[in-house]
C-alpha cells in the first residue's frame, strides 16, 4: 500500500485528504469562478467530494495517484487540491489543480505546483510532468510556467465542458529540466 506524505513549504502543508475535507472541497470546488475553467462540476452536488476522495484514496493505494489538499501553514484550513495521475509505465505524470477563488493572486498555485513537480522527480521517479488547462483559462498556464513547465501544444476543441468545445492547452518539464 502507498502512503502519501506530507509536503511543507514556505506557507503551505500539502497533506493526504481525509473525508472531514468533503464540505470545504464541496464549498471551495463548487465555487462557479472554479468550475468554469476546470472540468469541476457545477453546481456541485452533495456527496460528490467524499466520494471524490475516497476515489484519490484507492488511487493512492494503488500507487496510480498521488493527490495533496493544499492548506495554509499557519491555520491548516483547506485552500485547495494538486495531484499526479501517475503512468509508471511511461514514468510520466499529469498535473492538475485548483485553488479556491479566496486565495487566488496570492501565489498558493505556483508554490504547490513547485513542491508537487519536486516531489514527482525525486520521490516518484517520474521523468515527465505534464499539465493541461483550457486557453481560455491563461493564470494557470502562466502557473505551470513559473515552475519550468513548456508550452508543448494548443488541442483545438480538445474537451467539451457546459455543451461547448474548449481549446486547451499542453505544458511539461522534464527531469533534466528541473534538475
Amino acid at each position: 500500500m502507498e502512503k502519501q506524505p506530507r509536503i511543507s513549504t514556505d506557507r503551505l502543508i500539502l497533506r493526504p485528504f481525509e473525508i472531514a475535507d468533503a464540505r470545504d472541497v464541496q464549498h471551495l470546488a463548487g465555487d462557479y469562478a472554479v468550475s468554469r475553467t476546470t472540468l469541476i462540476p457545477y453546481p456541485y452536488p452533495d456527496g460528490l467530494a467524499g466520494i471524490w476522495i475516497a476515489s484519490i484514496q484507492r488511487g493512492i493505494e494503488r500507487g496510480e495517484v498521488a493527490a495533496f489538499a493544499i492548506t495554509l501553514a499557519r491555520s491548516g484550513r483547506l485552500i485547495g487540491s494538486i495531484r499526479l495521475q501517475i503512468d509508471r509505465m511511461n514514468a510520466r505524470g499529469e498535473l492538475g489543480f485548483w485553488i479556491g477563488r479566496p486565495f487566488w493572486g496570492q501565489g498558493y498555485a505556483t508554490e504547490a505546483v513547485r513542491a508537487v513537480i519536486g516531489y514527482g522527480f525525486s520521490d516518484l521517479g517520474l521523468n515527465r510532468i505534464y499539465g493541461m488547462h483550457f486557453a481560455r483559462n491563461p493564470a494557470s498556464g502562466r502557473v505551470m510556467e513559473k515552475c519550468g513547465m513548456v508550452h508543448e501544444a494548443h488541442l483545438r476543441e480538445h474537451v467539451r465542458k457546459w455543451g461547448v468545445f474548449e481549446d486547451a492547452d499542453i505544458r511539461a518539464v522534464l527531469r533534466d529540466e528541473w534538475e
